[in-house]
């Protein structure tokens, strides 16, 4: 949460969490071989597309989160952040 506050303070605007802390039985979590990084509480998905998307992302990055992934195609756009620490890590990737 703290790393969170500190990015949209970064930001200067609100983020829209789309997606938070996640239980293991979730639909998404339980399609997995092995549960997310929601399911640790060190996840969020973030609702941003275009311009604001990259200013997330950038941001993201300058402030060390270890996850970053990357949905701008379609319905339901985002940026997932989290701060996992397992490897490979950091990481970033594209859905």
């Amino acid at each position: 949460m703290e790393k969170l506050q500190e990015l949209r303070t970064l930001y200067g605007k609100p983020l829209r969490i789309t997606s938070g802390y996640r239980c293991p039985k979730h639909p998404i979590e339980a399609a997995k071989k092995t549960s997310g990084a929601h399911t640790t509480g060190l996840a969020a998905d973030i609702g941003v597309d275009g311009r604001a998307a990259h200013e997330v992302l950038t941001l993201a990055a300058k402030l060390g989160f270890t996850g970053i992934g990357v949905q701008q195609k379609g319905t339901g756009r985002f940026i997932h952040v989290d701060m996992v620490q397992a490897p490979p890590r950091p990481n970033v990737w594209s859905y």
